[in-house]
């Protein structure tokens, strides 16, 4: 057991204060991707913050029809919310195919968005990672890289962004609340980075700053749907996920964040069809070998996720 400090936050901006004040400070709620990291010897937090008792649980109306999800909001609650269930189903569909009742029961809002890579060089600390430790290099470009990345990878990592939830907040235009001692919201699609040089600088936020909600926009017209194909119903990892809403598409379980389709969205929107759509995106797209399949498995599932998406925008 490695020795750290432990605090539990009072406030949102007293939790900031600290972060920013304590080198290696970690933010803690529900716990589910720390917890199993520290004890992995993956990650080395020098001091806790403790913020699973701040005000930041409830689920908000907005004056333009949205809503505002506070960090602290359980992705089992969140799912469960009538609002929810009724204006963004494909968050739902996304949260309830994202992990196991008991996770979801834990996981937060904040947290969700945040975890870090399932790549199993990443937690094989025996292995060079070099989310894990810059500069070793990348076990997975010649390993098991069945589950890595096709679209935006770098020769610096091919690993992939774990969260369904993102993926659906994605095309629903989220923007993430973020606390600190200036605070900002940032574009849900601005949040997360893309490899290049740097995979173990994984998001936009800056050392200090704590995500206190997200916020969406009034729901988009049309029907909304999650897909996600994985090796086994539950306890695995995702190999492709397609969210689709209003014009708007997004895969996961692809890159190293959640990846927002705009050609196929420009596809789409100029009268291209589904499979048209997902050539465009698919274009640039790499396998390092063992993972060629992902390939092919969003050119079938996405038309399906496009036409399943269209008859309940008909009613039908």
């Amino acid at each position: 057991m490695r020795p750290f400090s432990y605090e539990r936050a009072t406030d949102a901006a007293g939790a900031a204060k600290a972060a920013a004040e304590h080198p290696n400070a970690k933010f803690i709620a529900g716990g589910t991707n720390l917890l199993d990291l520290m004890k992995l010897e993956i990650e080395h937090p020098a001091h806790l913050i403790d913020i699973g008792r701040l005000p930041l649980a409830a689920i908000e109306d907005t004056a333009d029809g949205g809503l505002r999800i506070g960090a602290m909001v359980t992705n089992s609650r969140l799912a469960a919310d009538e609002r929810v269930r009724a204006r963004y189903p494909v968050l739902v569909q996304a949260i309830v195919a994202g992990g196991s009742g008991q996770l979801r029961n834990k996981a937060t809002t904040g947290g969700n968005l945040l975890q870090r890579t399932r790549c199993a060089y990443f937690y094989d600390t025996t292995k060079p990672c070099n989310k894990r430790l810059p500069g070793s290099g990348c076990s997975a470009l010649e390993g098991l890289n069945r589950n890595s990345a096709i679209l935006g990878a770098s020769q610096a990592c091919i690993a992939t962004h774990p969260s369904d939830m993102a993926v659906a907040l994605s095309i629903l235009d989220a923007q993430v609340e973020v606390v600190s001692d200036n605070s900002r919201t940032i574009p849900l699609e601005d949040l997360h980075r893309l490899p290049g040089d740097t995979p173990h600088i994984e998001t936009s936020l800056s050392a200090g700053e704590l995500i206190t909600a997200v916020v969406l926009p009034p729901p988009p017209s049309g029907g909304q749907v999650y897909r996600k194909v994985r090796d086994r119903a539950s306890y695995a990892a995702g190999l492709a996920s397609v969210a689709v809403a209003g014009g708007r598409m997004a895969f996961g379980a692809v890159a190293h964040k959640p990846w927002r389709a705009h050609l196929a969205e420009a596809v789409l929107a100029g009268g291209g069809s589904p499979s048209e759509a997902i050539a465009a995106e698919l274009a640039p797209a790499r396998s390092n070998g063992r993972n060629q399949f992902k390939i092919d498995l969003l050119h079938r599932l996405v038309p399906v996720a496009v036409e399943t998406a269209r008859s309940q925008g008909r009613g039908a």
